[in-house]
């Protein structure tokens, strides 16, 4: 079973080597395009969360709006009825955000403090866990790890005066280091797809 198992993770890292090596440019443009959005979002912080508040509002309603009309749409299907509140609870979810987005922008630096720690440690844990199959890139994706749980340290260092401005700041420093890790594994993997 073991053997299976090392068989099977080595043909799916021979695989993400493959494409890495195939589409480098796509994962160059877009570590530069995260980059420059970070960059952008650490310039203005506050306007970055609200910004990111609105979004994830409007993304609710509409989401929301959709999952309804297609719920009505199959009136008397099987679950219809848990569709429906799962439609109804995006809607009052997105309205929240949409009604206050100064205390949503609160709220959701809660939630990034917990995104921060829960992507650190998976992060950390899969660069440990490949560092045989990506030699020269399992250590970006360890600082990017580490970063997190950085950067969520900062965040509960500085309550209650980092809950206005933290989303964005933090969210674009994120960006930045992950359109980072981005183009350098995109450089190594042009060097090794290089004749």
């Amino acid at each position: 079973m073991s053997q299976m198992q090392s068989s099977s993770n080595d043909m799916i890292s021979r695989m993400v080597t493959k494409a890495m090596r195939r589409h480098w440019k796509f994962f160059m443009a877009e570590g530069i395009v995260l980059t420059l959005l970070g960059f952008a979002a650490i310039t203005v912080p506050a306007l970055a969360g609200l910004t990111a508040t609105l979004f994830l509002g409007w993304l609710f309603v509409i989401a929301g709006v959709m999952g309804l009309i297609s719920t009505i749409g199959a009136r008397g299907a099987p679950g219809w009825k848990w569709a429906l509140l799962s439609s109804l609870a995006a809607i009052v979810a997105g309205a929240f955000l949409l009604w206050n987005p100064l205390r949503s922008l609160v709220t959701l630096t809660y939630v990034l403090i917990g995104f921060f720690i829960i992507d650190g440690v998976f992060m950390i844990f899969l660069a440990l866990d490949h560092r045989r199959e990506l030699t020269g890139k399992w250590e970006w994706m360890l600082i990017n790890g580490v970063i997190d749980l950085f950067l969520a340290a900062i965040i509960i260092a500085g309550f209650p005066g980092t809950l206005v401005w933290a989303l964005g700041l933090l969210v674009g420093i994120d960006m930045v280091f992950g359109g980072a890790t981005l183009i350098a594994m995109a450089m190594a993997a042009r060097k090794e797809a290089m004749p």
